[in-house]
């Protein structure tokens, strides 16, 4: 992120940043850094992680991904 001419990387990360303003950071205001901190790791693992459709995974969600590759056929080879 941020090197000249790499304009993808920088749209995918203010993207990002984008949705944890709107989710997270304009929702309430935070008393304590660690609140806001806890709040953020949060979001990241529980929602965006989990929820955000991936194009590497055949715009299925990292849960769905997971349920499909650990199924007993898949295991067994």
């Amino acid at each position: 992120m941020g090197r000249v001419a790499s304009c993808g990387d920088n749209a995918a990360m203010e993207s990002f940043f984008a949705l944890l303003q709107k989710n997270v950071l304009d929702r309430r205001s935070w008393t304590t850094r660690e609140q806001l901190r806890i709040a953020i790791v949060m979001w990241i693992e529980q929602t965006y992680h989990r929820r955000r459709r991936q194009t590497r995974l055949g715009r299925l969600t990292p849960i769905e991904f997971e349920a499909i590759m650990n199924t007993p056929a898949a295991l067994a080879a």
